[in-house]
């Protein structure tokens, strides 16, 4: 019994040791040969142009990838490259009421991102994002504006994200 015990104990020590070189990533990102990235400004060329959404476009991207991986945000050179365009930013009425008026608006914006790597080129794409925000008739998009980019730009970012590094 005592010899048995022994050899459980080994084992698991064993186990414990083995597991401990083992690296887990939620994100995919640990198989990225890379180790800076560049985030180039990504310019407003939407037919309405609200201004200021393209900077805070480009700083939500880096702020995304600066706290999802390890990567060193570079001005220059980076072994990862995102550059783009917003492409359309967008108010539509979504939904009327009973006097025949838009009781809902919605707010697009569709992101064209090109994407390259250095050193895995078959990851390089070029692709749009676009995400959509819900808001009362009743009120103006200047007054849903930031609320609106956040939740708008949160899912782009991650599914740009998704695309380029996390391979989901």
């Amino acid at each position: 019994m005592k010899k048995l015990n022994i050899k459980i104990i080994a084992i698991l020590a064993l186990f414990t040791l083995v597991s401990c070189n083992v690296k887990y990533n939620f994100t995919g990102t640990g198989k990225i040969n890379a180790k800076t990235f560049q985030v180039n400004y990504f310019t407003n060329n939407a037919e309405i142009v609200e201004v200021g959404i393209e900077r805070t476009f480009t700083q939500k991207l880096q702020n995304t990838i600066l706290n999802q991986t390890n990567l060193d945000l570079v001005t220059s050179g980076g072994d990862l490259l995102y550059e783009g365009e917003i492409v359309e930013y967008r108010i539509t009425p979504m939904s009327a009421n009973a006097a025949q008026e838009s009781s809902q608006n919605r707010m697009t914006i569709t992101i064209n991102v090109r994407y390259s790597s250095k050193n895995t080129e078959d990851d390089n794409f070029e692709r749009r994002f676009s995400f959509y925000y819900d808001y009362p008739a009743n009120q103006l998009p200047s007054s849903v504006l930031s609320a609106a980019l956040d939740v708008i730009y949160e899912r782009i970012t991650q599914d740009i994200f998704n695309e380029s590094l996390a391979k989901w």
